[in-house]
């Protein structure tokens, strides 16, 4: 019989040789990985079975066997799911189809045996029996093939692919322990790791039975029985199930490691059945916000308890996408198609619901478990910001989810509730102050802040890149306008605080003074901005830009234009602080010395907003010449 013998992908040696020489500290996710991969295949033919019957023949009970031989040194795992064909080998087990691949390979590194916990986010749980074992042989027939085929390797860089015998469908995967790994070839080791990881998985999982004898002893008997409780935990009523039950299902669901934060478990019937049970990480994977909107994970999805889909994204909108969970309708017809769910009338309704009862189980945090959302807030504020646009219909109490800093916040992480910012505003302020900005300390640092911080207004500081796109879906809360004090005219004469009349006479009288010194500016600048003017945000600062109210932000448009989109033109304007020294001395100073000090005014109101100057070789120069003066 022809032996192929083909090279592994690139990355699948990294993470060959991670998995064998890293995760000793947590050996035991082997058998959870393998048998997960095993309900994956019966889900996966109980699914096509329903449109080719002829698939399950005779032979329609699915099950999942485990077995051992101490003599031989070896653990079995078996199903009779879909199978794989030669192809779907090479594929499966020869390459690594994933984005997250090199991130997975950058946070699993010797020196962290933590990272264990990573295998099972990002798609490489096969390669997890190299743990344990020296040489791993998996035989398979595809459902409706007659062909099966045996791939085998030891995780030196090369897999072989080879003509095998194998009487019904499914696959059987071989484990050769290496040496030292002898307490998996016991039968009381192997039940607790599938009492601890697989308990709830829809299929029975068995075990040779054990002799009358001393538990742990390894005397089994030929028979088989099944050790999981091989139940549909969802189906189940919620005051059966205990904290424990519900953390252990999270982890089969997910593929996570740690216990999820919050969780909810209902079952709704009337014109439109089915029961949902959603849970919220406490931890983001590690590749959530690389793989952006596209990375989907969504819910899993049973019609009558029949495995339909393991990522139905149509269940939850995407700015939900971090929730896990199950949804099991008893309506929707079972052989619904991918583009009929998209276009189902039932589907929008489970959705809707689903989307309500998600954000009712954060608010719940949120309200009684402050601390806690803050923790949420942490790992997945980026992604809830979408729904404030992609949701107009959930945006009222989305909003109220928001979380900030603000200008009265010690640090980024200490933030604030819109309501909170509502209570705290000062007599006579109509309006939500905030400023986007595309970092922390430009944000709090940012001159536009100045002459409300004197008047000890409280300003939002939306530091984060999706705040400026979001911020144009910010409309009113609480009947209050948002304001971005970075863009249009900012009258504050009508808050508290604001200047006496003798203070207002100064101001004006410094900004009539400052006509010539306005012009001469407009004159150095020329194009570069749209206009020149007296400030009245500006205490300390010289100068600062400001935008339209309706134009996108500068650091905004940089970060377009850096990703290679087309943005229109925008000229900011410049606002100069009338009774700053440095723009007094320019009504002053000789044609020469005004010109640099113009164009100064407005590089520094540059840098101020993050930018990247067009001509920092001649900015150095005009500030030696102003400094040798």
């Amino acid at each position: 019989m022809t032996v192929e013998t083909h090279a592994f992908q690139a990355e699948v040696k990294q993470v060959l040789h991670l998995v064998i020489h890293s995760l000793y500290s947590n050996k035991d996710i082997f058998l959870r990985e393998l048998v997960s991969n095993a309900s994956d295949a019966c889900d996966k033919l109980r699914f096509e079975a329903i449109r080719q019957p002829e698939l399950l023949g005779d032979d329609s009970t699915l099950a999942i066997d485990i077995r051992f031989d101490a003599d031989a040194r070896t653990v079995t795992i078996a199903d009779n799911g879909i199978g794989m064909s030669r192809d779907e080998l090479a594929e499966h087990l020869g390459t690594i189809a994933r984005s997250g691949t090199k991130k997975f390979l950058e946070n699993l590194s010797e020196n962290d045996k933590s990272n264990a916990q990573l295998i099972g986010q990002f798609g490489v749980g096969f390669y997890s029996a190299f743990i344990v074992a020296d040489r791993v042989s998996v035989t398979s027939r595809r459902a409706g093939s007659d062909e099966a085929w045996t791939w085998e390797s030891s995780a030196d860089g090369e897999f072989t692919l080879a003509g095998a015998d194998r009487a019904t469908r499914g696959t059987t995967i071989v484990l050769h322990l290496r040496e030292g790994e002898d307490e998996y070839l016991n039968g009381w080791k192997l039940r607790s790791l599938v009492h601890k990881y697989s308990e709830h998985i829809d299929f029975p999982i068995r075990l040779p039975a054990e002799k009358a004898g001393e538990e742990g002893d390894g005397d089994e008997s030929d028979e088989l029985e099944t050790v999981n409780e091989a139940t549909a935990l969802w189906t189940r009523a919620r005051s059966e199930i205990s904290d424990d039950e519900y953390k252990a299902f999270y982890k089969h669901v997910s593929g996570d490691f740690g216990d999820p934060l919050v969780w909810t478990h209902n079952r709704v019937e009337g014109n439109q059945n089915f029961t949902s049970l959603l849970y919220v990480p406490a931890k983001a994977p590690f590749d959530f916000m690389g793989g952006g909107r596209d990375e989907r994970k969504g819910l899993k999805l049973y019609i009558k308890r029949v495995f339909i889909m393991d990522a139905a994204e149509q269940m939850l909108p995407p700015y939900l996408r971090f929730v896990r969970g199950v949804v099991d309708s008893d309506d929707l017809p079972l052989n619904v198609s991918r583009e009929l769910l998209q276009s189902s009338r039932q589907v929008e309704r489970i959705k809707g619901a689903l989307t309500k009862r998600a954000i009712d189980l954060l608010e719940k945090l949120a309200r009684e478990e402050p601390e806690r959302y803050a923790g949420f807030w942490k790992e997945f504020g980026g992604v809830l910001k979408e729904g404030v646009a992609d949701d107009p219909s959930s945006a009222e109490r989305l909003m109220k989810l928001l979380r900030f800093p603000s200008t009265q916040s010690a640090g980024p992480d200490e933030l604030v509730a819109l309501e909170q910012y509502v209570e705290r505003m000062k007599p006579g302020q109509d309006a939500i102050y905030y400023l986007t900005a595309d970092g922390w300390n430009a944000a709090r640092n940012s001159p536009q802040l100045e002459a409300l911080k004197a008047r000890g207004i409280e300003v939002l500081l939306m530091h984060e890149r999706i705040d400026e796109w979001m911020a144009g879906y910010l409309t009113r809360f609480a009947d209050k306008p948002f304001r971005n004090v970075a863009k249009g005219e900012l009258d504050l004469d009508a808050l508290e605080g604001a200047d006496d009349a003798g203070t207002r006479a100064k101001r004006e009288e410094a900004a009539k003074a400052a006509e010539p010194v306005v012009e001469k500016i407009k004159a150095a600048l020329g194009e570069r901005v749209k206009e020149v003017k007296v400030s009245s945000r500006l205490t300390d600062s010289a100068s600062c830009l400001v935008l339209g109210e309706y134009d996108m932000a500068l650091h905004m448009q940089r970060l377009l234009k850096a990703a290679g989109q087309m943005v229109p033109g925008t000229q900011p304007s410049l606002e100069i602080n009338a009774q700053h020294p440095l723009v007094q001395r320019i009504g002053t100073a000789d044609e020469a010395t005004a010109q640099d000090l113009s164009l100064l005014l407005f590089e520094q109101a540059q840098i101020a907003e993050g930018a990247q100057l067009e001509d920092p070789a001649a900015y150095v120069q005009r500030v030696n010449r102003l400094l040798l003066g």
